[in-house]
C-alpha cells in the first residue's frame, strides 16, 4: 500500500508539473525594435524561446536587424559570444511588420517610445486580436501602468517589465504592478523573468519606480558638475567608477541610454513630482537640440567610433 500511495503522489506531482509547463509563457512578441526591443528580443531568444519582433515598416525593421547583428558581432570579437550563439539567437527571432502575426502569442511586450499615446495605441491594437489569456507588458520607465491598462478591456493582464540597457547584460528587471494587475499575471511574469535569466524586483507603481528615479538625479547632478567646470567628463566618471565601484560612470551611462530618453524621463518626473532634482540640466537640453544623443548618434557627452566605442 505505501508503494501504491507513493506512485499516486508521483503521478499527481507529474500531472501538476505538466499543467505548469503547459501554462507557461512560450511564445513572445515585441512591438518596437529600437535599442530596448532588440535587447529584449536577444535576451529571450538566447534562452531558447521563440520571439517575434514587429516594427512599423521594412526600413525600421532592416535597421534593427543590422544594429542587432553589429552588437552581437562586437560581442563575438570580444570572445563574449560565439557564431553558434548568434545563429541560435537569430533562428528564434521572427521579424515582421504585420501586427496581426502576434495574435497567438502568450506574452506581448510593448517597447515603443516613452509616450502615452504611442503605448496606448499599441495596446488597443493588440487587445482586439490577442488571445483572451495573453498578457500585455509595457517597458515604460516613468509612465502610469494603471492609466495605460485602463485603455483596454483586459487591465488585469497588464504589467510593467522595466528592463535596463544593455538588456542582455543587466541581470534584473523591475516588475511593476498596476492597480488592476491580477496576482495570476504577476506570478506568470515572475516565472517568465526567471526563465530569461532576470531577477525580478517587484515595485509599486510610482513615477520612475526604483532605477530611473534613483539614477536621474545622479546624472543630472554630474551634468551640473561638468557645466560648472569643476571637472572634465572623463574625470567625473572616473571618480564615480573608482570611488563607488560603478561599472560605468553616470555620464557614460546617460550616453548609452540615449540623451533624448534621459531628457524625456527627467521632464516626466519633473512634471509629475515637481521636485527640483528632476529639472533637466541646460546642457542636456542643448545636446538633445543639437541631436547629439549619445552612443547611438556617435556623440553626446563623449564621442564614439562607428562601433560604439568611446573615443578618449
Amino acid at each position: 500500500m505505501p508503494d501504491e500511495n507513493l506512485r499516486l503522489e508521483d503521478l499527481l506531482e507529474a500531472s501538476k508539473a505538466a499543467e505548469t509547463a503547459d501554462d507557461r509563457i512560450n511564445n513572445v512578441a515585441i512591438i518596437g525594435a529600437g535599442i530596448m526591443g532588440q535587447g529584449i528580443g536577444q535576451t529571450i531568444a538566447s534562452q531558447g524561446l521563440e520571439v517575434k519582433i514587429i516594427e512599423v515598416d521594412e526600413e525600421h525593421l532592416n535597421n534593427a536587424k543590422a544594429q542587432l547583428t553589429e552588437n552581437i558581432n562586437r560581442e563575438i570579437k570580444r570572445w563574449a559570444m560565439t557564431n553558434s550563439d548568434k545563429k541560435a539567437i537569430f533562428s528564434r527571432i521572427q521579424w515582421g511588420t504585420d501586427i496581426q502575426s502576434v495574435k497567438e502569442c502568450d506574452l506581448i511586450i510593448e517597447a515603443v517610445q516613452e509616450d502615452y499615446d504611442s503605448k496606448i495605441n499599441v495596446f488597443k491594437q493588440v487587445d482586439m486580436i490577442a488571445k483572451p489569456e495573453t498578457i500585455f507588458v509595457s517597458n515604460t520607465s516613468t509612465l502610469s501602468l494603471t492609466k495605460i491598462s485602463e485603455s483596454i478591456k483586459r487591465s488585469d493582464k497588464v504589467i510593467g517589465m522595466h528592463f535596463l540597457n544593455p538588456v542582455p547584460k543587466i541581470p534584473m528587471v523591475e516588475l511593476v504592478k498596476s492597480l488592476h494587475t491580477s496576482n495570476e499575471t504577476v506570478i506568470k511574469v515572475k516565472e517568465f523573468a526567471a526563465r530569461i535569466g532576470k531577477t525580478p524586483v517587484e515595485v509599486y507603481e510610482y513615477p520612475g519606480f526604483i532605477t530611473t528615479r534613483a539614477i536621474v538625479p545622479l546624472i543630472n547632478e554630474t551634468m551640473y558638475i561638468l557645466l560648472e567646470g569643476i571637472a572634465t567628463a572623463k574625470d567625473i566618471d572616473t571618480a564615480m567608477k573608482l570611488g563607488y565601484n560603478f561599472q560605468y560612470g553616470p555620464l557614460e551611462m546617460a550616453d548609452a541610454m540615449g540623451l533624448d530618453e534621459v531628457l524625456t524621463w527627467m521632464e516626466t518626473l519633473w512634471k509629475t513630482l515637481g521636485e527640483p532634482r528632476y529639472r533637466p540640466n541646460p546642457m542636456l537640453r542643448k545636446l538633445v537640440r543639437e541631436r547629439k544623443l549619445g552612443k547611438k548618434t556617435g556623440e553626446g557627452i563623449f564621442k564614439y567610433d562607428e562601433h560604439g566605442n568611446k573615443i578618449n
